[in-house]
């Protein structure tokens, strides 16, 4: 076991509902164990500007439900620099600082296990993104939370769609990864589904609508943002000029899928993650990301958990669900 005395704590690239209880857990596991805590501001830029505050119970009181973080968060080009990194090293030494837990995707991974690897530095992250497009985790956290936010919009959507007989393609985030399109279409009853890992394009939706119920009211297509065929703008032109008859709207849901309270779900999630990330810490832990798979903590390797979607995440099963149910 480690003799850890000082944790450092961030936040860093996009945020996401969550990240707060994560936060709490860090600090309050920290303080059980005897361990002080810094939180650094705007992810690896407070490194780099020592930029940071002392943290103890108070400091973490009445945040578990809030969105958002507390520390802040920023994309730091300057960590990217090898004289970024040796600043953020220096800050750290003259600090005391024996460990991190950074909170973030892969952009977060991607500089701690530059850096842990550098500098030989203790670092644990935990998978705070929307995305859930990290391997070594069934969900990241604040994708629950993401994907409610989007079924809760949706069914709106749906209430006018109805009244006006309307198709309406909503366009929800993910520009590498279609997760969040995935779960939310099958939720809201979408009639299709576009993510690019299916390779669906706007011919396979002219025929799911070509082949479809001609009695329903309402029709909802959902759109990841990185689909290959442009988006749902450019999949709304489309539809629009192959069916006039129609009255097609787009709605592109942005970033209302980071915001707001995270669900009991992701506060559950990141408050097991923290004290998972501290306890691996002290226990010799470095250069992995505290995941849950299977209701059990895993450690899963910077390098891999990094842009190495689960296969199971995005399987043929899910893809045929959804053609069924919209069928």
């Amino acid at each position: 076991m480690n003799k850890i005395k000082n944790i450092g704590v961030l936040t860093s690239g996009g945020d996401s509902p969550g990240m707060n209880a994560a936060i709490r857990a860090v600090v309050r596991a920290s303080i059980y164990y005897d361990i002080e805590v810094t939180g650094f501001i705007r992810g690896y830029e407070g490194l780099i500007n020592n930029d940071f505050i002392a943290m103890d119970r108070k400091s973490v009181a009445n945040i578990i439900q809030r969105g958002g973080t507390i520390l802040k968060t920023a994309r730091s080009e300057t960590f990217r620099t090898k004289e970024g990194r040796q600043t953020a090293y220096n800050n750290l030494k003259a600090k005391n600082i024996d460990a991190l837990v950074v909170i973030g995707g892969d952009g977060t991974f991607t500089g701690a296990n530059v850096f842990s690897h550098e500098f030989d530095f203790p670092i644990i992250g935990l998978p705070g993104t929307i995305d859930n497009d990290l391997a070594g985790t069934d969900f990241t956290i604040g994708y629950d939370s993401a994907i409610n936010t989007v079924i809760d919009a949706v069914d709106r959507i749906r209430d006018t769609a109805e009244s006006h007989d309307r198709l309406f393609i909503v366009e929800v985030m993910g520009r590498d990864s279609g997760l969040i399109a995935l779960r939310s279409g099958i939720g809201v009853g979408a009639e299709a589904i576009m993510i690019p890992e299916a390779n669906m394009n706007a011919d396979d939706i002219l025929h799911k609508l070509e082949h479809s119920r001609k009695d329903k009211a309402s029709k909802i297509i959902i759109v990841a943002e990185g689909d290959d065929t442009g988006g749902a703008f450019k999949v709304g032109e489309i539809l629009q000029e192959k069916y006039p008859h129609y009255d097609t709207k787009v709605s592109v849901l942005g970033h209302i899928q980071r915001g707001g309270k995270p669900t009991c779900m992701d506060r559950v999630l990141a408050s097991q993650l923290g004290v998972a990330a501290v306890e691996g810490l002290i226990n010799g832990e470095s250069c992995v990301m505290a995941g849950q798979v299977n209701r059990e903590i895993v450690f899963t390797p910077f390098d891999y958990a990094i842009k190495h979607i689960d296969a199971e995440k995005v399987s043929s099963k899910w893809l045929k669900l959804i053609d069924i149910l919209s069928f």
